[in-house]
């Protein structure tokens, strides 16, 4: 064979003339003759092998050349002989490779075979792909998912890539290196099948589950490639190059290159590849959209394959975290965390991998501070599941755990939701027994931490003192030691050292005279130790310690004096050189033991302190969470709860009860999530048996119900209630359970037999029988002889028989009603009777929800609540003529205790006939009112069956009367007659004579008006809540008595009496509003008692009554609006809520600011400024539309007129620069420039104008940036100089529009809408209407300017109006002041 064969660049160099011996394409076929020309190849390869290739490689490349023109089934026929020729040679080269003896032109004939099919079926696939491409994007499914089969002709591609896949991975694993000449591969040849390769990686699918087979392919054959035929670098950069523009890819080159570390052992190549992406600079990456967010994910997938060979390049990667992009942050931030987790954990590191754990640790750290929420959001999952895996030393559990706190206040939802996560995570795997408070931890850390400081003490008292030893003494003293040697050596000191030496006495031996030389050194004597040094050595001049001073320099002096120094200190005593006692050191080590114990015993005391700390810490955060208006973060708190209850975290009850109420919320995701919660808790025991289980479950629920509240208890009904309508197996034997406890059978405590009767009421809501078929036992425990010993287990189970009735059950048809002589009623009427003269706290509780059953369940209960009350009343004066009697017995039992006693037991009465005159009136309206509706019913609809077929003029009458119920006319008639009635007998029969109710009323209303009289606090308490029940009877009631219960409201000394007052006018309100409705600001004024319970009670009730729009909101809401920086939270969230509410009625908050700011900023009021903006700052947030900005603008403007104080301009000011100012609202600011310009002297004004227009400027248009700045320019020239001295072109233009010639302004004029014209002509000033409060000022006539108007202005005139006019004052006047002066008469 003379010619070779080079894989061209492009296909179509092929056709072009090429150099010596180069193989080009001569015979191009048509697409008309490719189809026999194939035939021919097939029967070439069938005959000859894959060595026809090299004759029909024109074939294959003319099908390349006319691709688009050629059918379908040719190119599935040309795909097919091509893999045939490839997987051939595959099977035949080998043996070739193998052998020493081929020739050259046999290995150029292979060569070439090998290089042409190759290229032929590389491109050809490449081809197919793009085509496979274009028609998945034009037969993409439509909706409903069905597929257009245009695209099925073709071929089905993905198992026919895989094919191809398979024969080129098992060509290019054998060593056809060899082939070329010094095993050097072509780089086209390389090109031409990686080119492939990168080709199929750019289907849009190739990610998906259904492509996992061509995808390791793919994989494969570039690992292949890579190790063998040198393509590391180019598949590195490849990597980045797609990556950066196809989505897809970062999953699969995860895969790819964890793949090719390691099952090929390229790790270079993942070197390579992080260094491009750490070499990646901010700039580019901010550019890069989509590129970054795939090496994010990249090197994200590739630490979570291959962690420990990431770390070795980590340092490229760390840069990334100072630059700009937040998704590259987040995406190292969670490399740093799988290496953290899957590599350097663990106890068995050596220094250098602790210290890099620390260093990542720290580095993470900052970021849960990062500037992007993103970056705190991702930095915290990463803790968490570095806390999840248990690898987060102990050290640094409190510092995270402190940060993670702080990040339950984030801006950011997400944020706080996966700090949220991460706090749970921390109390699921915590080291310490959380269980524990931190109140159960300080007596036990006290008493440790004593114990320790006594063994210390006790240690160091043993311990000898510590001796610094002789060489760091010798080293503090040589530089002194030296020139004192050589001040004693000079010739001047010879006479004053021989004085010395014959003072100093040299011991007996050398020996002492050392020891004495020691000592001199040890307490400075340094020149008696040199003269005694020098006198020794001719006393001792054999000595070996001064044998170098033969000749005395100071040099030879210092010598000496360090040996003797230093052999003193280290030849202690004989005694002192004895090796210790093995005894003495077994002690020694035990109480150092001993006491390392102790210390870490301490140590963990500490840190479960802190950790018990931060965890009640982040409990009573998450609490405030479930209340959240954001959905996903009430969940994650919800389930924070339950994982803390779980693991028994002190406290965590409260959050599990606090959540309860959320059962009532409207978002369907927030209550299954509570309902979830709840039956995860307690109604999902664990248990070997079903009795266990039903055990199990009855104590948790009875703990949860231990001191709960009565909405506690509501809310858990509706739970308990699901439970057992649910159909679950453990219905019954948990139904048995209950009413062991309940009638003793089970040894229980009394809260428990509490809990016990109250779970069967809510099971009776699901199943009536439940009680139903046990009443005689429910009236024989709880309401038997012994009901007096307790009176809550008497009120439990009558609210458990409740649960049986029509009103709670809301049933339809007959009403299920028992018999007046039933056992149930006799034992109520006998324990409601005989507790009236007895003292007993609870008796009230009962008494009220007994009367409540008797009207529910009992026929003609106002016979037996008649009887009840007379019986009750002669009973009562029957104790107060035996005390009566006592008393004359006994001399020593005094007057003021008997009638302490019978002031509590009139009480009682008084508390017995409010709720029976309360609840005979909702007998009558729904009970009475709902039944005779009923029967209305049934008779008409047995008329209707018992008319037979009637005539035309019949059926002609019935469609008229059919008409007229069809307008409601018949129906309306028969329900007003109905209400009639009802009405009727309130006013006329109920407080009748012969009624025994009317009996009282004089009684209570003398109680209620001689306060003075009456003192005794629960007399007057229980006077007042029954008046209030008597005046719902009839208006005529309400309306003798309304002054009486205000004057109570005004003056009462309890705030019990207060707050009770307050509920009733509520209701009274509903009732009767046009009675009330002139004493509305009566009710405001409790918004400002001194009580916070009056406070809160006040602000609840007028939020029902506002919010359900029987109270017309007026300027007195200022009074609420005054709470929302009330001293006491609970009460400024209730007013918060208010307005929340409030916002949601169109216009409301709009229509009310202009009232609210002038009542707010009256002088009289003395409110500070800071409280000021603090309302108005909230108030002005729900300002939202550009039409009401525009309009509170030009009003506030206005009021600068009427205003009269420096500190009511500088408020309007403030209000001002509250609003979201918008381009209409800023034309507006500047048309009532003349409103407020002369008041910009004033600090307080210019200041919060000038923020408004550094609030416009942002963002800005640049005319209307141009406007702001001009606009700002003046407002400064009039602070500066005053509006006197100011000439501005736009004032005297302004001037000259208005046709004046004077170009200043010497004060501001009251507009002309200030003054009203008299009916005589006069004019009235605005001032004239009270000094007190701003006056909107009314519209002029005369100018014909734009009126701008709130939308309430259109309904109601008076609403304009900040203040009420004189002739919209009520006509019933406070009489609280007349009232008080009879009472003065009357005492």
């Amino acid at each position: 064979m003379s010619w070779d064969f080079f894989v061209p660049v492009c296909v179509g160099d092929l056709v072009k003339s090429g150099g010596i011996n180069q193989y080009v394409v001569q015979d191009l076929v048509s697409p008309k003759q490719l189809p026999s020309q194939l035939s021919k190849f097939k029967a070439a390869l069938r005959s000859q092998g894959p060595m026809c290739i090299l004759e029909h490689f024109d074939t294959g490349y003319s099908l390349l050349q006319h691709f688009n023109s050629v059918d379908p089934g040719v190119k599935e026929d040309a795909l097919e002989l091509l893999v045939q020729v490839v997987g051939s040679l595959s099977t035949s080269l080998p043996a070739l490779l193998m052998s020493t003896s081929i020739s050259a032109s046999e290995r150029k004939e292979k060569l070439n075979a090998v290089k042409m099919s190759v290229f032929l079926l590389c491109k050809l696939t490449e081809n197919l792909e793009s085509v496979s491409y274009r028609q998945s994007i034009v037969t993409a499914p439509g909706k409903g998912g069905k597929k257009n089969k245009a695209g099925e002709g073709l071929m089905q591609w993905d198992s026919e890539r895989e094919k191809v896949l398979q024969a080129l991975i098992q060509l290019l694993q054998l060593d056809i290196r060899s082939l070329w000449n010094l095993s050097l591969v072509e780089e086209e040849f390389i090109s031409c099948v990686t080119c492939c390769c990168y080709k199929l990686l750019e289907n849009p699918t190739i990610s998906h589950v259904k492509s996992k087979p061509t995808r390791d392919g793919i994989i494969h054959l570039l690992g292949l490639l890579i190790k063998k035929y040198n393509h590391l670098l180019g598949a590195s950069v490849k990597v980045i190059q797609l990556l950066q523009h196809f989505e897809q890819l970062p999953s699969v080159f995860a895969q790819a290159v964890s793949t090719w570390c390691t099952e090929y052992g390229v790790k270079a190549i993942i070197g390579e590849v992080i260094r491009e992406i750490g070499q990646k600079s901010s700039e580019e990456l901010a550019r890069e959209g989509s590129g970054v967010k795939a090496f994010a994910s990249f090197i994200s997938e590739l630490s979570a394959l291959v962690p420990e060979l990431i770390l070795p390049n980590i340092s490229v990667l760390i840069t990334h975290l100072e630059g700009e992009s937040p998704t590259m942050r987040v995406a190292v931030c969670e490399v740093l965390g799988e290496i953290l987790v899957r590599v350097l954990c663990g106890d068995g590191l050596d220094e250098a991998g602790k210290a890099g754990r620390d260093r990542f640790f720290d580095t993470l750290q900052e970021h849960l501070h990062d500037t992007h929420s993103h970056v705190r959001t991702r930095v915290l999952q990463v803790y968490a599941r570095i806390v999840n895996s248990k690898a987060l030393p102990l050290c640094r559990y409190s510092e995270v755990m402190e940060i993670a706190v702080g990040r339950l206040m984030d801006k950011s939802i997400n944020a706080v939701k996966s700090a949220i996560q991460l706090l749970a995570a921390f109390i699921a795997h915590n080291p310490y027994s959380c269980k524990l408070s931190s109140a159960d931890l300080k007596k036990p850390l006290e008493k440790e931490s004593a114990k320790l400081s006594e063994m210390k003490e006790k240690l160091q008292g043993k311990a000898p003192v510590a001796v610094i030893k002789a060489s760091e003494l010798w080293a503090a003293m040589e530089p002194e030691l030296l020139v004192t040697a050589r001040a004693v050596l000079e010739p001047t000191n010879e006479e004053e050292a021989e004085q010395d030496v014959e003072e100093e006495k040299v011991e007996d031996d050398d020996r002492a005279t050392a020891v004495k030389i020691a000592q001199y050194l040890r307490v400075n004597k340094y020149r008696n130790a040199i003269q005694l040094c020098i006198t020794a050595h001719s006393c001792f001049p054999e000595s070996e310690m001064f044998a170098s001073l033969s000749n005395v320099t100071p040099e030879n002096l210092m010598d000496t004096m360090a040996l003797i120094f230093k052999g003193s200190e280290d030849d202690p005593e004989p005694s002192e050189n004895l090796p210790p006692t093995p005894q003495k050191k077994e002690d020694k080590e035990g109480e150092d033991g001993e006491l390392k114990k102790q210390e870490m015993l301490v140590q963990y005391l500490k840190d479960t302190e802190t950790f018990s700390l931060q965890v009640e810490s982040a409990i009573s955060v998450i609490n405030t969470m479930l209340y959240w208006k954001t959905t996903s973060v009430v969940q994650e708190a919800v389930q924070f709860c339950v994982t803390v209850c779980e693991f028994g975290v002190a406290n965590s009850i409260s959050g599990v009860r606090r959540m309860l109420p959320l059962v009532w919320s409207a978002d369907a995701a927030i209550k299954d999530a509570v309902v979830q919660a709840y039956r995860r808790l307690y109604l999902n025991p664990q248990g070997d048996s079903t009795r266990t289980k039903a055990h199990t479950l009855v104590d948790n629920l009875s703990e949860l119900m231990l001191d709960a509240s009565l909405g506690t208890i509501q809310c858990l009904e509706e739970i308990v209630q699901e439970f057992f309508g649910s159909g679950s197996i453990l219905q019954s034997t948990v139904v048995q359970v209950l009413w062991e406890r309940f009638t003793g059978k089970r040894e229980t405590s009394v809260l428990h037999r509490r809990a016990a009767v109250l779970l069967l009421g809510m099971a009776a809501r699901a199943e009536r029988e439940v009680v139903l078929s046990n009443l005689d036992t429910l009236c024989s425990v709880a309401l038997g002889e012994k009901v007096t010993e307790d009176f809550l287990l008497a009120r439990d189970a009558v609210i458990t028989i409740c649960s049986i009735t029509d009103h709670v059950r809301q049933s339809k048809g007959a009403p299920f009603r028992l018999p007046q002589d039933h056992q149930l009623f006799t034992c109520l009427t006998q324990a409601i009777s005989e507790g009236v003269v007895m003292e007993d706290l609870y008796w009230q509780s009962f008494m009220e929800q007994a009367v409540r059953l008797i009207y529910f369940l009992a026929e003609s209960p106002d016979q037996l609540c008649s009887r009840l009350l007379q019986r009750s009343a002669r009973l009562l004066l029957d104790h107060i003529a035996e005390s009566g009697e006592v008393n004359k017995d006994v001399g020593h039992i005094q007057d003021e205790s008997s009638e302490q006693v019978n002031s509590v037991c009139l009480a009682q009465l008084l508390a017995l006939c409010g709720s029976v005159a309360f609840w005979q009136v909702s007998h009558l309206e729904r009970s009475v009112s709902s039944e005779l509706r009923r029967r209305r019913g049934e008779t008409e609809e047995r008329e209707e069956k018992e008319k037979g077929p009637a005539s035309k003029a019949k059926q002609q009458a019935a469609n008229e009367s059919a008409m007229e119920e069809e307008l409601g006319l018949i129906g309306a008639t028969a329900e007003d007659s109905e209400a009639e009635l009802i009405r009727t007998i309130c006013e006329t029969e109920l407080l009748a004579e012969e009624n025994l109710l009317s009996a009282f009323l004089p009684l209570l209303v003398r109680v209620c008006s001689s306060p003075g009289h009456y003192t005794h606090p629960q007399l007057t308490t229980a006077a007042c809540l029954a008046l209030s029940q008597y005046m719902m009877i009839s208006p005529s009631v309400c309306e003798e008595n309304i002054r009486l219960m205000f004057t109570v409201l005004e003056r009462a000394t309890l705030p019990v009496i207060r707050a009770n007052a307050i509920i009733a006018l509520g209701d009274l309100t509903v009732r009767f509003p046009n009675i009330l409705e002139p004493w509305t600001q009566n009710l405001y004024a409790r918004l400002s008692d001194e009580v916070p319970s009056v406070r809160q009670t006040t602000v609840t009730v007028l939020t029902q009554l506002v919010l359900k729009d029987v109270l017309k909101v007026k300027g007195q809401v200022s009074e609420v609006a005054v709470l929302l920086i009330d001293p006491e939270p609970h009460i400024a969230s209730l007013a918060l809520n208010f307005f929340n509410e409030l916002s949601t009625k169109d216009n409301a908050i709009y229509n009310l600011l202009p009232d609210i700011i002038s009542r707010l900023s009256d002088p009289e009021r003395g409110m500070s400024s800071e409280d000021f903006n603090t309302i108005m700052k909230q108030l002005f947030s729900y300002i939202t539309k550009e039409r009401q900005t525009e309009s509170l603008v030009e009003k506030l403007c206005q009021r600068f007129r009427t205003a009269k104080t420096e500190r009511q301009w500088c408020d309007l000011a403030m209000s001002l620069s509250l609003l979201s100012m918008c381009e209409r609202g800023f034309k507006r600011l500047q048309e009532c420039w003349e409103c407020y310009s002369d008041k910009l002297t004033e600090s307080g004004v210019y200041q919060p104008l000038l923020s408004i227009t550094s609030k416009l400027r942002r963002g800005a248009k640049p005319q209307l940036k141009a406007q702001v700045d001009e606009f700002e320019k003046r407002l400064t020239a009039v602070h500066t100089r005053g509006l006197e001295n100011v000439e501005s072109p736009e004032l005297d233009e302004e001037n000259q529009r208005g046709g004046t010639a004077d170009k200043t302004v010497t004060r501001t004029p009251l507009p002309t809408r200030g003054r009203q014209k008299s009916k005589r002509g006069q004019t009235k000033s605005v001032s004239s209407q009270g000094d007190d409060s701003f006056v909107t000022p009314r519209a002029s006539r005369r100018p014909k300017k734009p009126a701008i108007t709130f939308s309430s202005d259109e309904e109601e005139e008076d609403e304009e109006d900040a203040v009420m006019a004189e002739s919209e004052t009520p006509k019933v006047t406070t009489p609280i002041a007349r009232t008080s002066r009879r009472a003065r008469l009357r005492n």
